[in-house]
């Protein structure tokens, strides 16, 4: 299904737009490389200097298939993001637009400049709700968006398009006055309002408002399309609120050539992804309307209260903390602790009945968590992720350091039996950052490795684990199904260790690659070879072939 724009012939008429999913390099690729209907690539907004966001929470539902969202401009800096942007491999039948920000007319140009001549085409964010002096503050303002796209136009020598906000009186009057200063096409639109959204009395969003997304938005953005068509000759990007091949094909009526799904993706892993954007490609050329059932209106980001029973100090930056309830939680899955105020993180349950969380202080907001007293309230969402499923006959071996062991223990207590019991590697600095040894004892062959000789073996777990393994035969190890949870530099020696040993489809690792949102659309999670942990894993196969990720087929 091939689609013109801007003078290039496209492998397909869709685009994920600015923000969502494709917002780290190597998701781009992947997208790239096993998405041909995405032919319009789009960045996240990069801007001048490398800029944090928000705190987390960045994404709330406010009903099925409705959100906001309020990531704040997270970006790497325009230096960082054009050496990640300079390594894609772009088809020659695929557009990559660089979406970029500013606070003035002089940093859209110096953004831009830089960043032209890795892109297709740079996308002007003028739209977005909730970042104070940025987007749409400026992209209210028709002398404003004509000045910012004049000056850019007259900077680069790839098409500029603007990303217009609805956020107006008239957004035709936006449209063309981008026209007027150059602009080549148009995106319509960004995310409405701000909005608001509460749980248990409190704001959700970190940052109190948000952009609003999905589905309750599509009538606003073929309004702004119609408006825009009827003002306008330029090709428009459209997108909010659509999601399936009839909302496609209303936006396509309302003046659109390029269609943009966002919101609809979230809730989505990668193969998933692929499935949805391959059959809507189909619906589009049949006029059926099979994709649209895809979308994940049962996405739950409800949060549930819990008090705080006991909090267990381990050492001086690691404790266990007990809270008053259960949770129906699969090995391999997590949940997100929210404490209003403070922040949310996603954590593994240490154990489900009661809830048992293992934190270690890293941060302000598990320096919060290492404080909280008996009774203190938090509240959890999900479970999120997917569940482990190893074979029946597999021998499990877990290998835990730091707060990792949260992650492996379950998988020990449901999969190892009385027959064949899990084996349990936990490596830690000293005997003193050691816990929940008995627990473990219970369920499993334990081995213990502190660097300093304190406990158990001296030195690394991987050199524990390779000494066991050395010693199992081949019909052992030819049952062997490993799973890591910890710090990436015992990850990774862990793997290579195992990978001597067994087949590399047999093992599993999991490593915070700093999870946000949980539900596949902010992309902050993304994986070396641009699946997203939150929806991909967390356990994956760092060699696998295809999206099969999170266990043994």
């Amino acid at each position: 299904m091939t689609t013109e724009f801007l003078g290039k012939q496209l492998s397909g008429p869709f685009t994920i737009p600015s923000g969502i999913v494709t917002t780290a390099p190597a998701i781009i690729q992947r997208v790239m490389d096993t998405m041909p209907e995405i032919g319009v690539i789009t960045t996240k907004s990069i801007g001048l200097a490398p800029r944090l966001g928000n705190r987390e929470p960045v994404y709330s539902q406010f009903a099925p298939g409705c959100f906001v969202n309020a990531v704040g401009l997270t970006n790497p800096g325009v230096d960082e993001a054009l050496r990640g942007l300079s390594e894609l491999k772009v088809p020659q039948d695929r557009f990559l637009l660089v979406s970029i920000f500013g606070g003035s007319v002089e940093e859209f140009v110096t953004v831009a400049r830089q960043l032209a001549p890795v892109a297709d085409g740079i996308e002007l964010n003028l739209s977005c709700p909730h970042a104070s002096g940025y987007g749409m503050a400026m992209g209210q303002d028709p002398d404003m968006v004509r000045d910012i796209v004049s000056a850019v136009c007259n900077a680069v020598d790839v098409p500029v398009i603007p990303k217009l906000t609805p956020n107006v009186d008239n957004i035709a009057v936006i449209g063309q006055a981008a026209v007027a200063g150059g602009a080549a096409a148009l995106c319509a639109i960004n995310t409405v309002g701000p909005g608001y959204t509460e749980s248990h009395g409190h704001p959700v969003l970190s940052n109190g408002l948000g952009g609003m997304s999905g589905k309750g938005v599509l009538p606003t953005t073929l309004k702004a399309l119609k408006a825009l068509r009827e003002a306008t000759d330029v090709p428009l990007i459209g997108c909010g609120g659509l999601s399936s091949a009839a909302d496609c094909r209303a936006a396509a009526q309302c003046g659109a050539t390029i269609l943009g799904i966002g919101s609809g993706l979230t809730g989505m892993n990668t193969r998933e992804m692929q499935r949805y954007f391959a059959d809507l490609a189909r619906d589009m050329s049949n006029g059926s309307d099979e994709a649209g059932a895809q979308i994940r209106y049962d996405i739950d980001m409800a949060f549930t209260p819990f008090q705080v029973v006991a909090n267990d100090i381990v050492c001086e930056d690691i404790t266990v903390v007990t809270l008053d309830g259960e949770l129906d939680i699969r090995a391999g899955e997590y949940v997100f602790v929210w404490i209003p105020g403070v922040g949310e993180k996603p954590f593994s349950c240490l154990t489900h009945n009661p809830v048992r969380l293992a934190v270690i202080n890293v941060g302000p907001f598990t320096e919060h968590c290492y404080q909280l007293s008996p009774g203190d309230s938090v509240y959890l969402r999900g479970p999120h992720g997917v569940p482990v499923s190893p074979p029946s006959d597999a021998h499990i071996v877990c290998v835990a350091g730091g707060t990792g062991l949260a992650a492996v223990y379950q998988i020990a207590e449901d999969f190892g039996t009385g027959a064949r019991p899990a084996d349990i590697f936990v490596g830690a600095r000293t005997a003193n950052r050691l816990y929940f040894r008995d627990e473990c004892a219970g369920v499993g062959r334990v081995t213990l490795a502190t660097d300093d000789g304190s406990a158990g073996f001296a030195g690394r777990v991987s050199d524990a684990l390779a000494a066991f393994l050395a010693e199992q035969s081949e019909e052992a190890l030819s049952n062997m199904v490993f799973y890591n949870c910890g710090p990436a530099p015992m990850i990774h020696a862990s793997e290579a260790v195992q990978r001597q040993f067994v087949p590399s489809d047999r093992i599993f690792s999991a490593i915070d690659y700093l999870t946000k949102c949980g539900v596949g659309i902010c992309g902050a999670c993304a994986s070396p070879d641009g699946r997203r942990i939150c929806v991909d894993g967390p356990f994956i196969n760092t060699q696998a072939k295809d999206d099969n990720v999170s266990h043994v087929p």
